[in-house]
């Protein structure tokens, strides 16, 4: 029987560790503990909030022609009901940006507990999937191509922006604006939240739609919204919104876009090209209070998907803001970042607990602030760990990793990554 003294210890081990380490919401199953005070891991598995997801594959003979004349790859994000919300590309399509785009939904439809009417966003993903929602990534850019015939939300190539791409870092606005938010905002709100107007499909949040039809109408009447300042040509396309019935739709993308930084590195004190008076979030909150009101009773504060960084960036990629680097702006709202292809390049966290993983090459990676969790892809033999001459943690393996403020290693993340996905399941495809 052991000693109270070795109960006693090992109480205070346990605490200790969890007090260290479980902030992640790990279980503390740990594998081994290197005599340097960092925590290295075994098990944790990627999460898709309610839903389930599929791996990118090729349309199959379960397509109609016309989808696969259209389209060659798509990925589906599967509702808790079981049907799936499809997602489709065409060849120009980078397997990069269908993966963004799948992820963006998967980080609106995942609960926030704290909010008012994101508590249980499996019910909008049902809703979505009972509506036959379809997102499809297509070729060029607005107007350039025809579209396909497809019942589905359209965004372009020149839309669909990486984060770490060139016209991410170098917040290209003309040629490259993101507008990947505001599109999979749209389906999110037409098939699932569900707006108020005449033959729109049914949603399940009423009550907030119409909190966000005062904000709108609010935001109209105040020149908020279309601002004051706003393109002569404005009006045209609010009369062509109210036509259509999407005021609320459009409203709800501008905020959204600020609120998140897209807008943050913007040459001129407003938001989407001059119709919206906030730039960023701060702008938000103090000049469109009820817009800034609307964000946290659905939306997180951060963004909750792991972004995988396009393998072109070299040099640092920073997710804290600074003043000198404009793409920070947006970067600073991330929560979970890895690095791929293969160049030397390097990952520097924010204030929060964040997910950091490296690529093929050697990297540095500085968790800063917070609770910090680096993966490997590998199981924890293929990796050696050992101390550096400045007392910095370096993991061989996969190159060569420097590794700063990072307070837990967790190893076979390729493995458990690829247990998260499931197999795809019929398209369930609207008749028109």
């Amino acid at each position: 029987m052991p000693s109270r003294v070795f109960n006693l210890a090992r109480a205070i081990f346990n605490g200790c560790l969890r007090a260290a380490c479980g902030r992640l919401g790990l279980s503390v199953g740990l594998l081994f503990l290197i005599p340097w005070s960092i925590c290295v891991w075994g098990s944790h598995a990627e999460k898709f909030g309610a839903c389930q997801v599929t791996k990118i594959s090729l349309l199959d003979d379960s397509f109609p022609r016309r989808y696969r004349q259209a389209f060659d790859r798509y990925v589906q994000v599967i509702a808790p009901n079981g049907k799936p919300i499809n997602i489709f590309a065409q060849k120009e399509i980078s397997d990069g940006q269908l993966r963004h785009v799948r992820d963006v939904l998967v980080h609106f439809l995942t609960d926030c507990p704290e909010s008012q009417h994101g508590q249980q966003k499996g019910q909008v993903a049902d809703r979505m999937a009972q509506n036959h929602a379809m997102i499809m990534i297509l070729r060029g850019t607005d107007g350039e191509f025809r579209e396909p015939r497809i019942p589905a939300q359209p965004l372009f190539d020149t839309e669909t922006v990486v984060e770490g791409s060139v016209a991410y870092m170098t917040n290209d606005f003309e040629s490259h604006r993101d507008a990947t938010l505001e599109e999979v905002l749209h389906c999110v709100h037409d098939n699932g939240i569900g707006v108020d107007v005449k033959n729109a499909p049914p949603g399940v949040l009423p009550d907030y739609q119409k909190e966000i039809r005062a904000a709108t109408t609010h935001a109209m009447q105040a020149r908020i919204w279309p601002a004051a300042t706003a393109p002569e040509d404005v009006k045209d396309w609010i009369d062509e919104l109210r036509d259509e019935g999407s005021l609320t739709q459009e409203y709800l993308a501008s905020v959204i876009d600020s609120y998140y930084g897209l807008w943050g590195p913007f040459d001129e004190d407003v938001g989407m090209w001059g119709v919206y008076v906030a730039r960023t979030r701060k702008d938000i909150q103090a000049k469109d209070r009820q817009g800034f009101g609307l964000m946290d009773k659905f939306f997180p504060p951060f963004l909750t998907y792991t972004a995988t960084i396009d393998p072109s960036m070299e040099g640092d990629f920073k997710m804290y803001f600074d003043d000198e680097l404009p793409y920070t702006h947006k970067s600073r709202y991330l929560l979970n970042a890895e690095l791929s292809g293969r160049a030397d390049s390097n990952l520097i966290g924010n204030a929060k607990d964040n997910r950091l993983a490296g690529n093929l090459g050697n990297n540095l990676i500085d968790g800063g602030e917070g609770n910090d969790t680096v993966v490997f892809p590998g199981p924890k033999t293929h990796y050696e760990v050992t101390r550096d001459s400045q007392g910095n943690f370096r993991v061989s393996g996969d190159g060569v990793d420097t590794l700063i403020s990072i307070e837990n290693i967790e190893f076979d993340g390729l493995k458990k990554r690829h247990a998260c996905f499931v197999a795809p399941v019929p398209p369930n495809l609207p008749r028109n």
